[in-house]
């Protein structure tokens, strides 16, 4: 049941994302070219989002002790801000400006051979294999050597 759950809100969420047009590098590149051809239509589909979740985030976190499908809450605990997530925030930002896609679009966009994603996907694949097979870069900032 969990798993189906899981597949139904990817499938949405998949949908959403091709309805609104993030799976759209074009659509994506012009929201975020404030000084040019700017497209404002993504805030308007980002403010939805958080307008329909937000309510119903609320409500579950405070009326139950656990989710409907898994034993607890995986909720982030760590407030601050470390330099292996900063760096992973300017990558992440970097090449959504450059390509146009972010991980979930890109993976909406893959069967209808988007413009890019041929190219953009296997190099996501291969960062995330990077990110997860190669030491931790910022250990030096973390243990104080470089401060």
């Amino acid at each position: 049941m969990k798993q189906f759950f899981a597949l139904l809100s990817g499938l949405i969420f998949g949908f959403g994302l091709i309805l609104s047009g993030m799976s759209n590098p074009a659509k994506v590149l012009n929201f975020l070219d404030v000084f040019g051809t700017w497209d404002p239509s993504l805030a308007f589909v980002m403010g939805g989002a958080i307008a329909a979740t937000a309510p119903g985030f609320a409500w579950l976190t405070r009326s139950r002790s656990r989710p409907f499908f898994d034993t607890e809450f995986r909720l982030p605990n760590r407030t601050d801000l470390d330099p292996k997530l900063l760096t992973g925030a300017v990558l992440f930002g970097t090449g959504w400006g450059l390509g146009g896609f972010c991980p979930g679009p890109a993976l909406t966009a893959l069967p209808i051979a988007a413009s890019g994603t041929l190219i953009f996907v296997p190099f996501m694949l291969a960062g995330m294999w990077l990110a997860r097979h190669t030491p931790d870069l910022t250990m030096p900032f973390r243990k104080g050597v470089l401060r």
